[in-house]
């Protein structure tokens, strides 16, 4: 039996937000199957896909929840370990994305950047990234060419907008705002590379999403993956002080 696919109709492309908007998003985690480094992040991390490689991913979804683009998704995914290290060792990725995170959790809380008062300090404070899940804050997105012409372009987070820019309290409140595009060199589309199957057919096995219940709000809304005897040290009774905020 054959397939005759000539008369099929053609999938609409799917328009991007434009490079530099300013957009209030809720992050949400995908499950990775591989754990993190404590009971709370059990199955929570993703492998790179190069083979080999030690990366280990959190892989997110981010959805627009105000303003013109509401509803809108889009994905990325932080290197939480592993790769290229620096002279003590540590993740180069890793420091990348802590400083990401840690500018979320500002943005979600109201926080002042330079306030290191101890109840600022404490609302900082994840027992796993597991706690990111649902967390909701303002950022500017940019559109990133694809490096694979097999592949169209995509949003991503060009940076997340904290307390005391001027389009945060705008941001916060859902209000639309002109984009301010970044200026950057486009990214050069490379061949992609010959193979004796469709690329598709290499594609590794869907990933379940996450429970959607709003983890941000209700601590340990994402359970680990299968029971667990508790942690050496008791984790914070109430979660995170800032899931409160």
């Amino acid at each position: 039996m054959t397939f005759d696919m000539n008369d099929a109709e053609l999938p609409r492309g799917t328009d991007l937000i434009p490079d530099g908007s300013f957009v209030k998003v809720r992050m949400e985690i995908r499950r990775g199957g591989i754990d993190g480094a404590g009971e709370v992040d059990r199955g929570l991390l993703k492998a790179a896909r190069t083979p080999g490689s030690d990366v280990r991913l959190l892989d997110c979804e981010f959805t627009v929840v105000a303003g013109p683009h509401a509803r809108r998704k889009f994905w990325q995914s932080f290197t939480v370990a592993g790769g290229k290290v620096d002279e003590q060792g540590v993740s180069i990725g890793w420091k990348i994305s802590k400083g990401m995170f840690r500018a979320m959790i500002d943005s979600a809380c109201g926080l002042d950047p330079k306030d290191m008062s101890e109840a600022a300090k404490a609302r900082r404070i994840l027992r796993g990234l597991a706690d990111l899940h649902g967390i909701t804050f303002a950022a500017k997105l940019r559109i990133e060419p694809a490096s694979d012409s097999r592949y169209g372009d995509s949003n991503r987070l060009d940076r997340v907008v904290l307390p005391g820019e001027p389009e945060y309290a705008r941001i916060m409140a859902g209000e639309a705002l002109p984009p301010a595009p970044s200026q950057r060199a486009p990214r050069p589309a490379s061949a992609p590379p010959a193979a004796a199957a469709p690329a598709w057919a290499n594609a590794g096995a869907p990933r379940a999403p996450v429970a959607t219940a709003p983890a941000w709000a209700t601590p340990a809304a994402m359970p680990p993956a299968q029971p667990a005897p508790p942690p050496a040290s008791p984790p914070l009774a109430n979660g995170p002080a800032w899931l409160n905020g």
